[in-house]
């Protein structure tokens, strides 16, 4: 088990742990009914913090924000010598999430993406993890929701008696939505992208050898090259400057140079 804590990332926090120091805490919130919000932090998450000082507190005050993708766990073996031997993926960390709250009585919640979606995943995943107890699904309207819509939706979480809710509406959005909802639910929230779509069988994705070598970002290119373009031909290569940047010490980026949040953003 590897959990160095929460290092500086271009003023982003990420915490430099491995898949099972993440579950383990998941895992120990969920049973004690204690807040903890995650997410999976690739180079686009990090970009949305590093260049939004508002999304840049949100994160920084997330409970646990995993290296998601290679490039992103470079950063951190990098700059601060943490020496992780892979990535904590958000798609296989909901794998194991899963896995650990069938073997240890913990229902979910599943939230966001499409009805048809989230019936595909909801069935996959109790073929997989036969005791494990999906306590409710709710897809997302796709919409920023009202005080009410949001408290309703809340409370429909809470009475559904999940002890660990997953969300998947996309970055930043999740983001937004773990850090809002972080309070009002005293659980794991796990914000976890795309991994609906992928373990619903409606998206693929990268062979290993390209996760592997960090070319997972150009796959997915491949496939979305309209809605995906600016992220990975600007934000990548801007990364990287920084990165370098922030390595060789011509650059300090402080992780408490934040603005709060003002109304909530209450997307649903």
């Amino acid at each position: 088990m590897i959990d160095h804590g929460k290092k500086n990332l271009l003023g982003v926090l990420v915490d430099a742990v491995d898949y099972e120091a993440a579950v383990a805490k998941i895992v120990a919130a969920a049973k004690t009914r204690r807040r903890c919000t995650v997410t999976a932090l690739a180079v686009h998450g990090v970009m949305t913090g590093f260049s939004d000082r508002v999304h840049r507190h949100r994160l920084n005050h997330l409970d646990l924000v995993v290296p998601d993708g290679q490039p992103v766990r470079w950063g951190l073996n990098s700059l601060h010598s943490t020496q992780l031997k892979d990535r904590v993926y958000g798609p296989n960390l909901m794998l194991k999430t899963c896995e650990a709250a069938a073997a240890n009585d913990l229902p979910i919640f599943l939230f966001g993406s499409t009805d048809e979606v989230l019936a595909l995943l909801r069935s996959n995943l109790s073929k997989a993890y036969p005791s494990l107890q999906i306590a409710g699904v709710q897809a997302s309207r796709f919409k920023q929701l009202t005080e009410s819509e949001h408290e309703a939706l809340a409370e429909q979480i809470l009475a559904s008696g999940a002890k660990i809710t997953f969300a998947g509406i996309g970055c930043p959005r999740q983001e937004v939505w773990a850090f809002e909802m972080g309070n009002r639910l005293s659980m794991p929230i796990l914000a976890v992208g795309a991994a609906f779509a992928f373990h619903a069988g409606k998206l693929s994705q990268a062979p290993q050898w390209m996760q592997d070598w960090g070319l997972e970002w150009f796959y997915r290119f491949c496939k979305e090259p309209t809605r995906l373009w600016k992220r990975y031909v600007i934000l990548n290569p801007l990364y990287l400057y920084q990165l370098g940047l922030q390595k060789l010490g011509l650059r300090r980026f402080d992780t408490k140079d934040t603005a709060v949040p003002g109304r909530p953003l209450m997307y649903g």
